[in-house]
């Protein structure tokens, strides 16, 4: 189990971090990835250890504690791959699953489970747990060649709306996912680049953001890009969530990406 500063020290602290190296910027502008590697070289100096593993080490243990009405861990969880089962199983996800009969993505999976197995009620569930918990379970993915290929109807089905969605234009500005992320793609939107499915889009995520100081799921990076150009997000775990993480990644397995090593460190 990884072990460490507490992460609301380390979160606070990185501010200082941040600022330093925006007085850097000042005199020289740096590339957003120099930017980032100086970063988390610097968190690494300091710290001895990443946000982002602080997170993964706060999932760990929420996985393995016995919790809920039920008192009872995830372990029985089954991801897809069998109960308690995690390497590679978050590479192989949106995926059907057979005892919920729905398409789920890894953080609905993960509330599905917190739900039958524990015991919680919907109401009862915290965000910054499932944000954890996702990081933690992702983290054993870490590098490993993407795998989502629809082959269930329901997995195609929802990979079709996914697609639509990606292409659909709305808002104030007309804009579409597609519009972004293929037209740019290698280019930068003011400091931030811009990749394209089949360029591997989607394969950093679960991330820490050190100029948000938070963590990003895959579902808060899509929440991101939906209030970014000012068009309502799609609630967490919603069928939107899961149709866009299935077209996503299923393009970027189709193009033979592999994720990064998981939780990434980015702007």
């Amino acid at each position: 189990m990884r072990k460490s500063l507490p992460i609301a020290l380390l979160l606070a602290a990185s501010t200082t971090l941040f600022a330093l190296s925006q007085q850097d910027q000042q005199e020289k502008p740096l590339d957003p990835f120099e930017e980032a590697m100086k970063q988390r070289q610097q968190y690494l100096q300091n710290f001895g250890i990443l946000p982002g593993d602080l997170f993964a080490s706060q999932g760990e243990e929420l996985f393995y504690a016995k919790r809920g009405p039920k008192e009872k861990s995830l372990e029985s969880c089954d991801f897809g791959l069998g109960p308690g089962k995690l390497e590679g199983a978050y590479a192989r996800l949106p995926r059907y699953f057979p005892d919920t009969r729905k398409v789920e993505d890894l953080e609905t999976r993960i509330v599905g489970c917190m739900e039958r197995i524990q015991g919680f009620r919907p109401e009862e569930i915290k965000r910054d747990e499932v944000v954890a918990l996702t990081t933690f379970v992702a983290s054993k993915s870490s590098k490993a060649k993407m795998e989502v290929r629809p082959q269930h109807p329901a997995e195609i089905a929802m990979y079709t709306l996914g697609r639509e969605l990606w292409y659909t234009r709305a808002g104030p500005r007309d804009m579409s996912c597609a519009i972004c992320h293929d037209s740019y793609a290698g280019k930068r939107v003011r400091l931030s680049p811009v990749m394209s499915p089949k360029q591997g889009l989607g394969s950093e995520w679960p991330a820490y953001r050190f100029e948000e100081d938070r963590m990003y799921t895959f579902e808060n990076r899509i929440q991101f890009c939906y209030t970014s150009v000012g068009i309502p997000a799609p609630d967490f775990y919603s069928q939107p969530q899961i149709a866009l993480t299935m077209y996503i990644l299923a393009e970027a397995s189709k193009a033979g990406h592999s994720f990064q090593e998981l939780p990434f460190f980015t702007r």
